[in-house]
């Protein structure tokens, strides 16, 4: 059994020395590859712009096949939450969309086998003053099925089925608006549970800041002496404006008992966020 004694209503914010960590992030929206098709150069792509600029650039693809791969390009909104909930929403719909931004050519295209083929696309950021933070939305990718190749011959008495699967990726086309938009965040839901046999401490975190955030999150525990028990981590994960995360902390190796747990989210800036919470290991 585990369970909260009790916890902290509020978060906060602390001011601490910038930790100097080197930065590793790779989100991966689904295989980087399909019917032989990859992406090359990962699945983000990142600017910084002011008002009235323009960037142009271009998403390399190789077909590793031994057949042409046909392919359809479209872009949608994305949006995701801790609870697992994630919308490709139509382009332009959330606040923070840069879809409308965005064109991108051609909206099909053929590859030859072994060969690349470049998709291209330009960013006209709008010339409004107000501008701030990161804006984001997603060029999605998707194989066009030679229908030519899939046939299933009808039998008498039997009935005829195919199954075809279709994987799509996207590749996050992300604006920030020069160093402008704040930095904030809050947590929503934190709670102990059991996971596959494992203790884990759950803390889902939402971003109410304007710009797209990386953070370090880790507790610190602290025996009923206040002994130090050591550093529980998880992985880091973006979150962009309005979206949320959900991270995992292993307590699995704790022994029984009570404990205080000191929940630290640093955005690796000047700010670090903090929370206490009591809790029962039992």
């Amino acid at each position: 059994m585990v369970r909260f004694l009790s916890c902290s209503n509020l978060i906060q914010e602390v001011t601490m020395k910038r930790f100097i960590l080197s930065l590793l992030f790779l989100l991966i929206f689904a295989d980087s590859s399909f019917a032989g098709v990859t992406v090359l150069g990962g699945l983000t792509r990142e600017m910084t712009l002011i008002p009235g600029d323009k960037f142009e650039g271009t998403i390399q693809l190789l077909n590793k096949g031994e057949d042409a791969a046909h392919v359809k390009v479209f872009q949608t909104d994305y949006i995701f939450y801790a609870d697992g909930q994630t919308f490709y929403n139509e382009p332009g719909i959330t606040p923070r969309s840069n879809a409308g931004w965005l064109s991108i050519s051609p909206s099909r295209i053929t590859i030859p086998a072994k060969e690349t083929a470049s998709l291209y696309y330009e960013v006209n950021v709008p010339g409004q003053v107000d501008l701030k933070g990161t804006y984001w939305s997603v060029v999605m990718i998707e194989p066009v099925a030679d229908s030519s190749t899939r046939k299933v011959e009808e039998q008498d008495g039997k009935v005829a089925l195919g199954l075809q699967t279709v994987i799509r990726y996207a590749v996050q086309i992300i604006t920030n608006i020069g160093e402008t938009g704040n930095s904030s965040i809050r947590l929503i839901g934190n709670k102990l549970i059991n996971y596959e046999g494992k203790i884990i401490f759950q803390s889902d975190i939402e971003n109410t800041g304007e710009r797209w955030l990386s953070p370090f999150v880790w507790a610190e525990l602290y025996n009923k002496d206040g002994i130090y028990i050591g550093r529980f981590e998880s992985d880091r994960k973006r979150i962009f404006p309005t979206c949320s995360v959900r991270h995992h902390l292993d307590l699995t190796n704790v022994p029984k008992g009570q404990y205080t747990a000191l929940l630290i989210i640093d955005n690796g800036d000047d700010r670090v966020f903090g929370a206490n919470y009591q809790m029962r290991l039992e």
